[in-house]
């Protein structure tokens, strides 16, 4: 997936880039949507855990139709299902704001909230190894937004590389798909954190591209044009999208600690 970094003027990238105020706006909403995905992963987790626990079916290798329904029934899968969906609602709004390249990796901060609260939730200290290890990631991270900050504005993508990424994503969605009927049994939480890592990567890219098409199509009075009907298409990609992506990361719940999923999410992809 391209980064697409620069200010093109007439189709040649110059220099520096720096961001007006009114995207600047996006970094705080989008540092407050990972303080609400990081206590929603929290609650999600509880929430599949007491129920995998209660299941005579293990939820490692995949969530049954059983399982699922019994999460809905839970009130801290409700709750922490509740946090995600304004941490959507946040990331949707920062991303409409700025960049994807400068908001999409600030996610990081859910990494830090996460381990604290696992750490507090369990009573068990968090190691030299593992904080070594998110100060490593959140740090990397740090300096690419710092980085992208200065250099990176959004550049509309045409109607000819959408068509590329949703082939791509096709074919991703197919190869999970069958990687998930191989390894869920051998490896159910590296495989379930990889993929769900790629698939949100490609969510959020997608995301940003709805977005920026929509507000093209209300800026010229909704008059449409021939590849706006891809726009709906590439909606449906992000449902379907999510939607699988949402079931590998429940899975993976089941298998292992929260900070290391989140840790996944927003480590594996990158930023589009």
């Amino acid at each position: 997936m391209p980064v697409f970094a620069g200010e093109y003027v007439g189709g040649v990238a110059s220099g520096f880039v720096t961001l007006s105020p009114l995207q600047a706006l996006g970094i705080p909403v989008a540092l407050l949507g990972s303080v609400f995905l990081a206590f929603g992963a929290q609650f999600q987790h509880r929430g599949v855990t007491n129920v995998d626990a209660a299941s005579s079916d293990s939820a490692k290798t995949g969530l049954g139709i059983g399982q699922l329904l019994a999460l809905v029934r839970r009130p801290a899968w409700l709750v922490g299902t509740l946090k995600l969906g304004v941490a959507v609602v946040l990331q949707l709004i920062s991303l409409f704001l700025a960049p994807l390249t400068v908001v999409q990796p600030l996610g990081a901060l859910a990494l830090v909230i996460t381990a604290l609260l696992n750490a507090r939730s369990t009573g068990i200290r968090l190691d030299k190894t593992a904080i070594r290890a998110i100060l490593l990631c959140v740090g990397g991270i740090g300096v690419f937004v710092g980085v992208a900050a200065v250099t990176t504005t959004s550049v509309p993508i045409q109607t000819q590389q959408l068509v590329i990424v949703l082939i791509i994503l096709a074919c991703v969605l197919a190869i999970l798909a069958a990687g998930f009927v191989l390894f869920r049994k051998r490896s159910p939480m590296v495989f379930c954190i990889i993929a769900g890592g790629i698939l949100f990567g490609f969510v959020a890219s997608l995301a940003k591209v709805v977005i920026d098409r929509v507000q093209t199509i209300v800026l010229h009075g909704f008059a449409l044009v021939p590849g706006d009907g891809l726009t709906i298409v590439a909606l449906v990609a992000i449902i379907v999208t999510a939607l699988s992506g949402s079931c590998l990361v429940q899975t993976a719940y089941s298998s292992g600690p929260p900070h290391l999923v989140v840790a996944g999410l927003w480590a594996i992809p990158p930023p589009m």
